[in-house]
């Protein structure tokens, strides 16, 4: 798969404009801004290409290689690897079965060409009026449950799993001492 990849790859390179000339500082600066927080980053040469490309993979060993990640680094591709177990996650391969399922249901295409080129068309048509998602579901329904469960304390974003005895306000205690007075 990697030989396609890397196929593919250089062929989005070719089509994409010369990258401005930095010098070492700018350029290392590029590399590294996004690097920040990653977990796992590739480290950074003196003599790195100028950064030309963000690639997004999944988290396959595959992908982690030293060989293809160095081939990518090489080429200005700077590899990004989603967290395991990120919300977006979902929602992104939400999109992905949508757009798949719209392009391909009840379609016999003959060739691989065939395939891309229809979830190309797909893609734009949803990229020009794209559904807005709410996020919920079932896990959403569990967590506003165990929400209602909570008692706040005193606003503070801090909460207790039993309820709370409330003290009752000043203008409560002048109420009862005014209806005890009549």
């Amino acid at each position: 798969m990697h030989e396609w990849l890397q196929e593919q790859l250089t062929q989005i390179l070719a089509l994409l404009p010369e990258p401005p000339v930095l010098g070492p500082e700018e350029n290392r600066a590029c590399w590294q801004r996004w690097q920040e927080g990653l977990q796992i980053a590739p480290s950074i040469g003196n003599d790195m290409p100028p950064l030309r490309l963000l690639l997004v993979l999944d988290n396959l060993s595959g992908h982690h290689t030293p060989g293809f990640v160095m081939w990518l680094c090489e080429h200005g591709i700077m590899p990004l690897y989603p967290p395991l177990g990120g919300s977006w996650l979902n929602m992104s391969e939400s999109i992905q079965r949508i757009i798949v399922r719209r392009a391909l249901d009840g379609e016999h295409p003959s060739t691989p060409q065939q395939i891309i080129d229809w979830l190309e068309e797909t893609a734009q048509g949803w990229n020009a009026d794209p559904t807005p998602f709410v996020w919920g579901g079932k896990r959403k329904r569990r967590r506003d449950r165990a929400r209602d469960r909570r008692h706040a304390l005193g606003g503070s974003g801090a909460y207790s799993c039993r309820p709370l005895r409330r003290s009752r306000t000043r203008t409560q205690q002048r109420q009862e001492a005014r209806q005890a007075a009549h």
